[in-house]
């Protein structure tokens, strides 16, 4: 029978409150209290992976280590077709200035990455996430969502975040960025990644 996750505090390693924010709904209805790795005052590991697998691993692995907790990690991005899934596991790095992350200057780089490949190029993409469930005593298990669709310019609608604004998903009209933010999460990457995840981890 699959290992389960334990009602109890379940460590996300993340320094960003509102990944714990998204997950704490998900989570609660099986008496597990998300707490941050930021909350712990956990160390942000180095991302040293070159796959989402390897990545979300690495920062559940760190977290579960230093917390003798269970722990929790998500990594994501978006791959285009046509630059060989670029930016992939990259795809914060586009957007990284001296200021902080500018995703109106990631969106640009794709785009006139995309052109300079000339007109007939394709401009499929699909949005990635991998979430890993790590336990102190060195088990893993790890589950991929995926969600296919297409890349559109200009970018559309101020409600999402990252590269939502010239993401649409397959057989939708709207961007990620134009979406209610209800539907979004019902059909993105991350609820496909935690469906599976919940389906062994959970249910």
């Amino acid at each position: 029978m699959s290992r389960r996750l334990e009602p109890g505090r379940l460590v996300i390693a993340s320094h960003n409150d509102g990944k714990v924010r998204e997950i704490r709904p998900l989570v609660a209805p099986f008496g597990i209290e998300p707490v941050s790795a930021k909350e712990l005052g956990l160390p942000e590991p180095v991302e040293t992976g070159t796959s989402f697998f390897a990545n979300s691993e690495l920062k559940a692995r760190s977290a579960a280590d230093l917390s003798d907790l269970p722990a929790l990690a998500d990594d994501s991005g978006i791959c285009v077709e046509a630059l060989d899934g670029a930016p992939g596991v990259y795809t914060a790095d586009w957007a990284e200035t001296p200021a902080g992350r500018d995703w109106l200057l990631a969106m640009t780089k794709v785009e006139e990455a995309l052109a300079a490949k000339g007109p007939a190029a394709s401009r499929a993409a699909a949005f990635v996430c991998v979430l890993t469930v790590a336990w102190p005593d060195g088990e893993t298990r790890a589950f991929e969502g995926r969600v296919d669709g297409h890349l559109v310019w200009p970018p559309r609608g101020d409600r999402g975040f990252g590269y939502d604004p010239v993401f649409v998903p397959a057989g939708h009209d709207q961007t990620f960025g134009e979406m209610d933010p209800d539907h979004k999460h019902r059909i993105s990457h991350r609820a496909r990644a935690f469906a599976k995840l919940k389906a062994e981890l959970l249910d």
